[in-house]
């Protein structure tokens, strides 16, 4: 006698997804964001709460990497070079805030810096045994002096000391392209294991929340945002950055939430993703 398999109504959505082309895919992505965005919108009534979130949900991904390096004694599939990156842009951030806005996210920047200083201590010094130099080989100045240089460029147009909004510009430039490290890291080993994958994936969610803080003030201030970020190209540059950032890393959740509809521990990318 032949048993059938009751499908949930996700699981049949999500393999009528898996079953589409590629261009197909982007576009439902694109209207998923979109549709997202206007749930958030209706259902957060304080916006910046988002960027809480965002923050908030940055230091949930940095806790499973401790737990990570505290439970399994190894940092394999991790990039140094992108905790760097993020210490970098968190300091000087941190900075920012007590010279320009100190605010509720000086403490969850501070607070997010310190756990990312003690990761990069742990594989630095603890754990360096483990740590994969030979797959961690993306080169930082290809990304530290374009945005340098952009920082120098294109800054806030406000009335602080020029020194700080150049390192101003800088942070949120630094932030946009700060997990391409690790995705170079997962690239080149195609397998990701469980932990380090529920840190990007927050790291993911968080780029989304930051990016949809920015896009519904915009809209909840009719531009009026963008008038009192300064004049210019600075405006439309961190709107870029947050879109960029978010998707960098698109791609990657995608065979993230793919791996855990399927059932499967570790995630197998497959060639051409990240």
């Amino acid at each position: 006698m032949k048993t059938t398999t009751t499908k949930t109504p996700i699981h049949a959505v999500w393999s009528w997804v898996r079953r589409q082309p590629p261009k197909v895919k982007a576009f439902l992505a694109v209207v998923t964001g979109m549709a997202t965005l206007v749930l958030l919108r209706f259902i957060v009534h304080d916006h910046d709460n988002l960027f809480v979130a965002a923050e908030a949900v940055h230091s949930i991904g940095i806790c499973v990497l401790i737990y990570k390096l505290m439970k399994e004694k190894t940092c394999a599939g991790l990039s140094l070079k992108s905790q760097e990156l993020t210490a970098i842009f968190l300091a000087v951030r941190l900075y920012c805030s007590f010279v320009m806005e100190y605010d509720i996210h000086t403490i969850l920047d501070l607070a997010t810096l310190g756990t990312t200083l003690w990761v990069i201590f742990m594989i630095r010094f603890k754990l360096r045994a483990s740590y994969m130099e030979d797959k961690d080989n993306f080169a930082l100045y290809y990304v530290l002096v374009p945005c340098v240089v952009l920082a120098v460029l294109i800054h806030p147009s406000t009335s602080h000391n020029i020194l700080n909004r150049i390192s101003w510009a800088l942070c949120v430039y630094l932030e946009a392209v700060s997990v391409l490290p690790q995705l170079r890291v997962m690239q080149n080993t195609k397998i990701v294991e469980p932990f380090t994958a529920h840190y990007v994936f927050a790291l993911g969610v968080a780029r989304f929340l930051s990016c949809a803080h920015w896009v519904l003030q915009v809209l909840d201030t009719r531009g009026r945002l963008l008038v009192a970020l300064g004049y210019g190209l600075w405006p439309s540059m961190v709107l870029i950055s947050e879109i960029v950032q978010t998707f960098i890393l698109a791609d990657f959740c995608y065979y993230y939430v793919k791996s855990v509809f399927g059932g499967q521990l570790v995630l197998r990318l497959p060639s051409g993703v990240v």
